[in-house]
């Protein structure tokens, strides 16, 4: 059965998929471990057990205990990424490139042909080397590396094509097309031509939509609504920011649970989904949260045990890579 990690990265996103081919796709990076992390990270690690956190009021406290996704992935047992998908070139989805190339690596990498200036790195918390190393992957420089540059509804071999079962691994893409491409290029915003994804899995429908913008949702319901329409779990874009001016999208995908990144409440669009009834789970609450498509829908597991135990379906029987079961999005 497929498998979802969407990992507690902090600020930014890394989400893994365990496909049931045996193939593994990689969306986005960030707490890859890199140089000018080491020390708050070091320091998080210490105090860290995991499937334990300190709880307070109404905040567990997940946001302080980050996961290191190259130490993950070798815990679980990849070796090597089949595809990795870059959704925009932002550093906060792409912290810990260079590293991960080097220790784990990837046969395929996805491009949308979005670009953008390099950005200033004198005083910041990234690592310009994870920038010249993506360029270098980009731009075909990087040997073992193939680069593809799909768009909205591509047809393409081993994504939505092929084995098994003539579909792949069921990855289908919604956005960007190459008029978003070009005017995200124009404006010099990458947001807007965010790549969002949709991950088809027996259990329902997972999409990915990165940072994805107003005109990138836009253009998604107007031409491929019946692609996200009814969806099982939303990965919120913007890591669930007030980023977009109108989240009437949320009308047409209707999640029945959007998985929040990390980000201060006081950022955070909790009421557009609040006034809607729609389930959310944040990072900051959950730690790591893992999807595992079954026949009966989705089910779901987090990290943190006390979050876990708070939950009405919680069973401590139940586990997947050391995470807790608190439930199932059941399939309509």
């Amino acid at each position: 059965m497929p498998v979802v990690h969407f990992l507690n990265v902090g600020d930014g996103d890394c989400s893994i998929i365990q496909h049931g081919s045996g193939r593994t796709t990689v969306v986005d990076i960030c707490n890859g471990e890199s140089a000018t992390h080491k020390a708050l990270l070091e320091e998080a690690f210490n105090e860290y057990a995991i499937g334990i956190a300190k709880t307070g009021s109404g905040n567990y406290g997940m946001r302080k205990h980050v996961t290191l996704p190259i130490s993950y992935m070798k815990r679980i047992g990849i070796s090597k990424v089949f595809r990795f998908i870059l959704t925009h070139p932002d550093m906060d989805h792409m912290d810990g490139f260079k590293k991960f190339c080097n220790e784990i690596g990837f046969l395929n990498f996805w491009d949308s042909g979005v670009r953008r200036a390099k950005p200033d790195f004198s005083g910041g918390i990234y690592n310009e080397g994870d920038w010249d190393h993506y360029v270098k992957v980009r731009d075909g420089k990087c040997g073992g590396v193939k680069v593809v540059t799909p768009k909205a509804v591509s047809s393409l071999q081993y994504a939505n094509l092929g084995d098994p079962d003539d579909q792949g691994d069921c990855l289908d893409i919604v956005a960007p097309d190459s008029e978003l491409v070009l005017a995200a290029n124009d404006v010099g915003d990458p947001n807007d031509a965010s790549y969002v994804l949709v991950f088809r899995t027996i259990g329902g429908k997972i999409i990915f939509p990165g940072d994805a913008h107003d005109n990138t949702w836009k253009y998604v319901l107007n031409n491929h609504s019946n692609l996200v329409e009814n969806c099982a779990v939303l990965i919120a874009p913007h890591h669930g920011r007030h980023s977009a001016r109108s989240f009437d999208f949320l009308d047409v995908l209707k999640p029945k649970l959007t998985l929040f990144g990390c980000a201060n409440s006081k950022h955070l669009a909790y009421a557009d989904w609040n006034n809607r009834s729609l389930a959310h789970i944040t990072n900051n609450q959950a730690g790591n949260i893992l999807l595992n498509g079954i026949n009966e829908g989705i089910e779901v597991y987090v990290e943190n045990f006390n979050y876990a135990q708070n939950c009405r379906c919680f069973d401590n029987t139940k586990t997947l890579y050391g995470c807790f079961y608190i439930g199932l999005v059941s399939k309509e």
